[in-house]
């Protein structure tokens, strides 16, 4: 969940670093560090907290160097302190990781056997120091990295410099992403597209057990397997602009990427619907109508907000094409010996296509015969590279860790896909499917009037921060956005909240209800409108204060609850989408008049490649 930059070229390695870093901040914020060589010498600054720290002392002490590698970090060894963290050096070999090496402890123990004194509680540390006893075994740096990468367990992404070998830059994936930029005489490593788009958008991603090696003034970067095996790679252009990853004058990211969910509706949306023909298509699905007919049952894995959105998945698939669908947590689905066939079609939904979890459930159901689709929002990601088919959400970068668009995106590509499935196997006529592409493409003008409540949606947050718990209900389709609601809030305000059927609501949690309790419930006229209104009256009648969001226009609801939040008018199918707008604006606006960091709230991370 750490985030890498290297660099190796004709510039100042820093200020490349240092803005790639800053690009990277999302992946982890607890510890950053960077180091550059001038002529076989290392210089290092490194510190606790955020990237701000960081760039005060380089402000006071500049590094110069054309070579250099950089870290952001995410603690899982270790606390964050300035010791643990990266770049890590030993001897002359000094390295920047993301990932967990699972055998630290015994490679640990054995190195202080042979005299190696380690001053970090980290398990990258331990690589360096690897790396440093096959030096002084006598090979050189690049065998010392293949041999000592081939004694560690785990999931790694390096990079690696030795001041022996100054114009050397060496980097390895096994487990964690990373991509490589290929400039004009320049080239560059990164953990994520963001943090070296403004310098190049031509990239090469690197799969698992692959090694590549820089050299200053080379033509091209040399790719091989950890083996040595030498391979050919091609680079990919990247259309994402680098103002694409800027706030854009917004004062978050996070405000930035709510008001962007209308565009990136539409380009998730664009060249995909053949309203004519009453059907979808999907580039990049891979799977033709006869195996599409072949499959009895989808199993859609995912985590955190992935998660709710698989769960609004399964009410599409099951209610539209009448096939059984079960959701899962990926970091329980592998672990609890699934039943899995070649019947059997796994979905998975991670916004950076590198979730450990999710990638890892993957390669179990495969392993078991499965067909996998991904859906993501990072081209060529290793869930994407990986799956037999992807439906690519075109949300753009996604910055805040509370994730927003991507969420969005992630239920229309379900919509898209739960069409072009009850198409193919014939549980969607035409006449249907065009109804139901109809109001997909209206959808994100209501969602741009649905944006124009942001004033009223602050004024409910200010009447409201000093709650100390919320409760979120739904029932059917948007009980998952009332666990969204919720995850949002605790996310980036730190309230506990939390998400329930409406219907669940006397099995405990009403318990918890008095007059200290906001309440939010998502009550739209929709097919169980009359049960959650019932539902809402039992919360008024035990003094909760009610936060409905309902249907413009609807007199019962205004008369009964305490605040009310109205939403366009849309087909049951696409409220989820309307209904996770006024839910992310008020944890938004909470956090804000709270004070806590909305962008990068304390613990997450953005993307989560570790187990």
């Amino acid at each position: 969940m750490c985030g890498i930059v290297g660099y190796i070229g004709n510039q100042q390695a820093t200020p490349v670093i240092l803005d790639g870093l800053k690009r990277l901040e999302y992946r982890g914020y607890d510890s950053a560090g960077i180091c550059t060589m001038v002529n076989g010498t290392a210089s290092m600054v490194r510190s606790e907290g955020k990237l701000i720290n960081l760039e005060n002392m380089l402000n006071a002490a500049p590094l110069a160097g054309t070579i250099g590698i950089g870290h952001t970090r995410w603690a899982t060894h270790g606390r964050p302190s300035e010791r643990n963290a990266h770049p890590h050096q030993a001897g002359s070999i000094i390295l920047v990781h993301n990932g967990i090496i699972e055998n630290y402890l015994p490679l640990r123990e054995q190195l202080k056997t042979t005299g190696h004194i380690f001053k970090s509680e980290t398990d990258t540390e331990v690589i360096s120091h690897l790396i440093d006893e096959w030096l002084k075994s006598g090979c050189g740096f690049e065998a010392a990295v293949r041999g000592a990468l081939g004694e560690v367990r785990g999931a790694y992404a390096v990079c690696v410099l030795c001041e022996d070998e100054p114009g050397v830059m060496i980097a390895a994936k096994q487990g964690s992403p990373m991509v490589v930029g290929i400039g004009e005489a320049e080239f560059f490593v990164a953990s994520d597209i963001p943090a070296i788009l403004s310098h190049t958008r031509n990239m090469v991603f690197m799969e698992d057990g692959e090694f590549v090696l820089f050299r200053t003034g080379a033509a091209a970067p040399e790719f091989s397997t950890l083996a040595g095996e030498r391979i050919e790679k091609k680079s990919r252009h990247i259309d994402w602009s680098p103002m694409m990853a800027e706030k854009g004058g917004y004062r978050h990211f996070m405000l930035k990427e709510i008001y962007e969910q209308p565009r990136a509706i539409r380009d998730t949306l664009a060249g995909r619907i053949l309203e004519e023909e009453g059907d979808v298509f999907l580039e990049d699905l891979q799977l033709a109508d006869a195996e599409l007919a072949g499959i009895d049952r989808i199993c859609i894995i995912a985590c955190g907000t992935s998660w709710h959105s698989g769960l609004v998945g399964k009410f599409l698939l099951e209610g539209q094409c009448r096939i059984a669908v079960e959701v899962d947590i990926a970091s329980e689905f592998r672990y609890r010996n699934p039943v899995i066939n070649a019947r059997t079609l796994l979905v998975l939904i991670s916004q950076s296509g590198e979730t450990a979890d999710t990638l890892a459930a993957m390669r179990e159901a495969r392993s078991r015969g499965a067909k996998a689709v991904a859906i993501c929002n990072v081209v060529d990601s290793s869930i994407a590279r990986e799956a037999d088919g992807v439906i690519y959400t075109h949300a753009g970068p996604e910055i805040g860790v509370a994730s927003t668009k991507a969420f969005v995106t992630q239920l229309v590509a379900l919509q898209l896909l739960s069409i072009r499935f009850g198409r193919a196997i014939g549980t969607i006529h035409k006449a249907r499917a065009r109804e139901l592409l109809a109001g997909l493409l209206r959808i994100s003008t209501l969602m741009e009037e649905t944006l124009k409540l942001d004033a009223e949606v602050e004024k409910v947050a200010r009447h409201y921060m000093n709650a100390r718990d919320f409760l979120y209900l739904g029932r059917g389709l948007n009980y998952p956005i009332a666990l969204e609601g919720a995850l949002k809030l605790k996310e980036i305000s730190y309230i506990h909240a939390e998400g329930y059927p409406a219907g669940e609501m006397k099995h405990g949690p009403i318990a918890l209800i008095d007059e200290n309790m906001p309440v939010v419930v998502l009550a739209p006229k929709n097919s169980t409108y009359d049960k959650v209104v019932s539902n809402m009256e039992e919360v008024i009648a035990r003094g909760g204060r009610v936060i409905a969001v309902c249907t413009a226009g609807d007199s019962d609801i205004r008369g009964k609850a305490e605040t009310v939040i109205e939403i366009p008018d849309a087909a049951e199918e696409l409220l989820p989408l309307l209904l996770s707008v006024p839910l992310q604006l008020l944890a938004y606006h909470v956090a804000v008049l709270k004070g806590t960091d909305v962008d990068q709230p304390r613990n997450l991370a953005k993307s989560v490649t570790v187990e």
